[in-house]
């Protein structure tokens, strides 16, 4: 077949037209369903720390090619010191995505760290134990991570954030929450694994799947404490768990308000 120049003119014009598409994806906004689950997917997550990370009142800064400025990273540590050795458990308590880079608070942030009955150890004479007895050692403190990108953040899995930050923390050495879910019934665990809430589930369970809500609202209905855990913003998916002393009574699902679904229950937890 002969290729004529109008035949080459539609080729440039249409292989133009994919470069541009292209690069509008890559330089687009987030839409609100890719902000959730990029979300979702990096809520209270936990990793192990690879290096030493210092607390810092500002985010330490980190590129998204898996590089950080070394001595920015050493000042902070010699003026507050670490929030994680090499080898400290930590997690993802809060992230913030702003145009071009996502921020992560670890173990609470600047104000964050152990809780109080982390730190009791109980014995007699000159010996004692933490009581807690955990094969691993929680991180002392709390920090806030951020991840930069060239231009926007773009559309992102939470195993490609992990990925990015492969090398300060490891998501794959999450053995205290593995070692609880296997302890799980079985829907609970597939659950979990699915990111999301059903019936019969608890507070832990629930952030294990879908991490922190958005809002919370507490109520009394019939005399019942009802407490509402709010998933998502509109316009966009919402969730709604419904929990009745501790444990979940129902999921409902929407989108931006309009029509919902209800997840099947589960059977009775032991």
């Amino acid at each position: 077949m002969r290729i004529t120049f109008s035949h080459r003119l539609l080729i440039a014009v249409a292989g133009v037209a994919c470069f541009c598409c292209a690069a509008w994806a890559k330089e687009r906004p987030l839409t609100p369903e890719e902000r959730i689950e990029i979300i979702r997917g990096m809520a209270a997550e936990r990793a192990t720390a690879k290096v030493m990370i210092p607390r810092s009142k500002k985010a330490l800064p980190y590129s998204s090619e898996g590089t950080w400025d070394k001595l920015t990273w050493d000042d902070a540590a010699r003026e507050h010191g670490p929030a994680a050795r090499a080898g400290d458990l930590v997690q993802v308590t809060k992230i913030e995505i702003e145009q071009d880079k996502i921020v992560f608070e670890i173990n609470g942030g600047w104000r964050g760290g152990r809780k109080w009955y982390e730190r009791i150890e109980v014995g007699t004479g000159t010996r004692t134990t933490p009581i807690g007895n955990r094969p691993y050692s929680v991180a002392p403190a709390g920090t806030s991570l951020s991840l930069h990108f060239k231009g926007r953040v773009p559309p992102l899995k939470a195993s490609e954030i992990k990925k990015m930050l492969a090398p300060v923390l490891d998501f794959e050495l999450r053995t205290a929450t593995e070692q609880y879910v296997d302890t799980l019934p079985e829907p609970v665990q597939a659950a979990i694994r699915e990111k999301r809430a059903v019936e019969g589930m608890d507070r832990e369970m629930v952030m294990l799947a879908l991490g922190r809500p958005e809002r919370k609202i507490r109520e009394t209905r019939d005399g019942e404490e009802i407490e509402d855990w709010i998933y998502g913003v509109p316009p966009g998916r919402m969730v709604f768990v419904t929990f009745q002393g501790e444990k979940v009574i129902q999921v409902k699902e929407a989108y931006a308000g309009l029509g919902g679904s209800v997840a099947p229950p589960l059977p009775p937890l032991p």
